[in-house]
């Protein structure tokens, strides 16, 4: 007993010292979030919409290249040809400015960006980045959203496909382009577009719904450590990670995971109604080919290879929300991104189901 106490007084003074030092970045994270509310509700501006003309951008980089190449001669001749180009494009703009007569000018194609974590933190961004497009794009414009996720929270993807919702909503074709991973929430997010194209070996699918949480109860009886859960409602906590589980709150669990998989299969079904999901909402993910002839894609396309093409009949626009930070909110982000690692991992042991 003795040897088992001075073990058990080991182990806490460890678990106490490890939880101190995440209090101690918690409160720091806490404070930079503050500061950033405290700045917002001041009136100070916490960040801003960038734009950058992806057609310049590729014309510049083409230019680059094409200089390297050619002798002092031919690179002179080029630099007169494009001086000649630039004064054609000056005097275009004056006519779009109605100083002259115009011609119809090129569709917009603004592009987006969604890097998807467990928590789809991504999705605040994506907020303010549709909010801009939807003020000034017309009829006949495009998005295209450059989708990475692997899943994560039920709610929090649902949110975030509730944003690409407003896209079609607004009458506006909708692209999603997956190079890497569009799976659960990731393709939840990614059905809702009038075109999925994704690259050869992009993961896609997982239309399933996943939960784990660990129990220590057996350990802790070992140990004649007694843990009360108490609860008003007969549902109100189904399993536990240190109470006893019982067979009934185990069935009630079950059930909740089936009716978010039904919702989850409704909700592919109304965006995609082509696929047949008895083979495809099985929890099973496949790679961009396999996926294409499940119909869970339309092409085969990188994203790269989609903006290149788009670029010779559009005016591309990437469109991003940059986040003003100071030095403090800068340290107080890095030290949550690093606390983040760790609560990711305990995030999957917990009640709530998780798309994965």
């Amino acid at each position: 007993m003795v040897a088992f106490l001075i073990e058990y007084g080991l182990f806490l003074a460890k678990t106490i010292t490890f939880v101190a030092a995440v209090l101690l970045v918690i409160s720091g994270i806490v404070g930079a979030i503050s500061s950033l509310r405290e700045r917002a509700k001041a009136g100070e501006d916490e960040g801003g919409i960038r734009v950058s003309h992806l057609n310049e951008s590729l014309e510049s980089i083409k230019n680059n290249l094409l200089d390297s190449l050619l002798s002092d001669e031919a690179r002179k001749a080029q630099a007169k040809e494009r001086k000649r180009e630039e004064k054609a494009k000056r005097k275009a703009a004056k006519k779009s400015k109605g100083l002259e007569p115009t011609t119809a000018q090129k569709p917009k194609l603004f592009v987006l960006d969604f890097d998807g974590d467990i928590r789809a933190s991504a999705a605040e961004n994506l907020r303010r980045e549709i909010s801009a497009i939807l003020q000034v794009a017309k009829q006949g414009d495009e998005v295209v959203v450059r989708l990475e996720s692997p899943g994560g929270l039920v709610h929090s993807y649902g949110l975030a496909a509730s944003q690409l919702k407003r896209i079609t909503g607004a009458g506006l074709k909708l692209t999603v382009a997956v190079d890497k991973v569009a799976a659960s929430g990731g393709y939840m997010m990614a059905c809702i577009a009038d075109k999925i194209v994704a690259a050869p070996f992009a993961v896609l699918g997982s239309i399933g719904v996943v939960a784990q949480i660990p129990n220590f109860h057996r350990l802790l009886k070992k140990h004649d450590v007694d843990v009360e859960v108490l609860t008003a409602g007969e549902y109100k906590r189904t399993l536990t990670v240190l109470g006893e589980n019982t067979a009934e709150g185990r069935a009630k669990f079950i059930q909740e995971l089936e009716d978010t998989h039904g919702l989850f299969k409704d909700f592919v079904r109304d965006n995609r109604r082509s696929l047949d999901l008895e083979k495809v909402a099985t929890g099973e993910h496949w790679f961009g080919t396999q996926a294409k002839e499940l119909g869970l894609v339309d092409d085969i396309q990188t994203s790269d290879e989609l903006l290149l093409d788009a670029c010779a009949t559009s005016d591309v626009y990437l469109v991003q929300w940059q986040q003003k930070q100071t030095f403090a909110d800068r340290l107080g982000f890095a030290a949550e991104a690093a606390v983040q690692k760790t609560i990711d991992k305990w995030v999957q042991a917990a009640t709530k189901p998780w798309w994965n």
